[in-house]
């Protein structure tokens, strides 16, 4: 990590058919190493860059001296921080554009109009699809020719939104509002819109290709803040280390990991010491993909510092009243059921044939292992159709188990007895949670 950063997921999340690509419709590509670990470990000076001077792991990372080619800084030298892997991600692979110094210069032009490289990477990425699939046309977007690694045209929409002008200013408003203003002014299906735009509560997808993860849709789609991964970054837990097989192990760490990480935001706290550095005994403990004996080493610090005795159990109970809280408060803005917990398929199968295409052999096996349905002399149309019943429906499942264990009722609602027990039973929470029981 103090070496080359988070730039190191780069070729392990291609390695295991992770990495988003051309909205998130692939997982991998072969051009992939022209933005990974090692193109920038060349580039990014070699000092470490900590969020604090005494950071033991200093994760970030600079370019300098680097030479603005668009913009109104053009020609300039300048430092740019970063870049990271969300942003690599998000406006590189995911826009289909391999080219580490636009990646940098978008890095740069964000941070300086103050916009969130994750949220325009996915923006962009869906408007480019939208484009490439006949939804969206050269009329719409003001002449811009936004097909799939035109990187060009994905700078220009950024100097855009930045002055409030052209495309840009559409694509600035975020997916939810794409999918509304185009079935509204250009008669693009809803329903492909909703399958391909890549938001959940009005917040964009991080960059990581959910389809074969039932831990991280549900890490995304049942996250309160939207699908960033902030609450339940379970990817690499459940793709990667292969910690979590079973499907009550899911729905478990879908109640844990979300208390915890809470826990860390309420006490400005960085996860990466928890479960980026382990113990060297970790993968042999009972529940590794918790790595407990850090967590039992933040219930010491926490004592130690505050004075006041905790457990690893204290630790998620502080947090279920924080969470719980904040579901509470989503549903008294209308947010907080069931249905605000949905996701776009993309995120949990294959929405076009040549989805289905890339993956056959794996798609196949599935059909005929996990739902009992024997592809053979099936169209791709017909097998997709059994595949999405199924993997919808696991999705479906998963929202009950995980409600259970937060103590939620069937619509996602805490239950009165839940706020009971956690000391939050308010008389306005009483009355609001009563309507929805």
């Amino acid at each position: 990590m103090a070496v080359v950063g988070t730039t190191h997921l780069v070729p392990i999340v291609n390695e295991f058919d992770l990495l988003p690509v051309n909205n998130f419709r692939f997982g991998s590509s072969s051009e992939a190493e022209k933005i990974g670990r090692e193109v920038y470990r060349r580039k990014s000076h070699k000092g470490f860059d900590g969020c604090w001077m005494g950071c033991a792991l200093a994760c970030s990372h600079a370019v300098k001296g680097f030479k603005l080619k668009t913009g109104p800084f053009r020609g300039q030298n300048v430092c740019v921080d970063g870049p990271e892997y969300e942003t690599i991600a998000g406006l590189g692979s995911n826009c289909g554009i391999f080219d580490s110094d636009f990646v940098i210069e978008m890095n740069f032009y964000c941070d300086t109009y103050g916009v969130d490289t994750i949220s325009i990477g996915t923006s962009i990425a869906f408007a480019m699809e939208c484009y490439e699939m006949g939804l969206i046309d050269k009329k719409a977007t003001g002449g811009l020719d936004l097909k799939f690694g035109n990187k060009e045209a994905a700078l220009e929409l950024v100097h855009q939104m930045a002055s409030g002008n052209g495309f840009g200013v559409v694509v600035g408003q975020g997916i939810r509002r794409m999918k509304r203003l185009f079935a509204e002014e250009y008669n693009a299906d809803p329903k492909i819109l909703n399958d391909i735009g890549m938001e959940a509560k009005g917040l964009e997808f991080s960059e990581y290709v959910t389809k074969e993860s039932l831990a991280q849709q549900g890490g995304y789609g049942l996250a309160l803040k939207g699908p960033q991964h902030d609450e339940a970054w379970l990817i690499f837990l459940d793709m990667v280390h292969k910690l979590m097989p079973t499907f009550e192990q899911k729905a478990e760490n879908l109640h844990w990991f979300p208390m915890f990480r809470t826990w860390f935001g309420l006490n400005g706290l960085c996860k990466l010491p928890w479960n980026d550095v382990v113990p060297e005994n970790n993968a042999k403990t009972k529940e590794p993909a918790k790595v407990m004996a850090h967590v039992e080493n933040y219930a010491t610090f926490f004592s130690a510092v505050t004075g006041r005795t905790a457990t690893p159990d204290d630790i998620i109970s502080m947090s279920e009243r924080v969470y719980n809280f904040q579901r509470v408060f989503n549903l008294r803005m209308g947010y907080g059921a069931r249905e605000h917990d949905a996701i776009p398929y993309r995120a949990v199968g294959p929405v076009t044939k040549q989805e289905y295409e890339s993956r056959q052999e794996r798609y196949d096996t599935q059909l005929k292992e996990k739902v009992g349905f024997d592809p053979t002399g099936k169209t791709i149309e017909e097998k997709m159709k059994v595949l999405r019943k199924y993997r919808e429906a696991e999705y479906e499942r998963l929202k009950d188990a995980v409600y259970e264990r937060r103590g939620w009722n069937k619509n996602g609602v805490p239950t009165l007895e839940k706020v009971k027990a956690l000391g939050i039973d308010y008389p306005d929470v009483v009355e609001l949670l009563e309507k929805h029981q």
